[in-house]
């Protein structure tokens, strides 16, 4: 089953139990979804369907720190419930160590040396680690590492 199919059936399982906070967020992430299917007209496979989800999580992380300037509490509790129904639908994380280990190896195969070899890098590790890791941080631990 992909993950698209998952995303709609347990939005009907949410309908069925009336669960409307898990729906409300189920039925974003389906018409982020859909959107994008018909803005570029193709159907989204399972990694566009992690990277929408990615951009959504993104989106709540961002309107939660607003929120908190504002001393909107109820706002942020309503982001970081979506945010975290979204979350399920992300492959499992790598601990900070794997990806520590991943980052070294990379720049050691491509031979990279200082901070013009970051563009390079990074291109390598999207694919390795797109929605298995935080994008910031492993271009934090990039910069770390070249900058030595």
């Amino acid at each position: 089953m992909s993950l698209k199919d998952q995303i709609t059936e347990d939005m009907k399982n949410a309908m069925r139990a009336k669960e409307a906070e898990r729906l409300g967020a189920i039925r974003l992430l389906l018409a982020a979804i859909k959107q994008r299917e018909v803005d570029e007209r193709v159907v989204v496979d399972d990694a566009g369907v992690v990277a929408i989800v990615e951009k959504l999580i993104k989106q709540r992380k961002d309107s939660i720190s607003q929120f908190e300037k504002a001393g909107r509490a109820d706002l942020v509790a309503i982001e970081a419930a979506e945010m975290t129904i979204m979350q399920a639908y992300l492959p499992a994380q790598l601990s900070d160590a794997e990806v520590a280990a991943i980052v070294t190896a990379t720049i050691k195969q491509l031979g990279a040396s200082g901070p013009q070899d970051m563009g390079k890098v990074i291109g390598a590790l999207k694919p390795q680690l797109a929605g298995k890791a935080d994008m910031g941080a492993v271009s934090g631990l990039v910069k770390a590492a070249l900058a030595q």
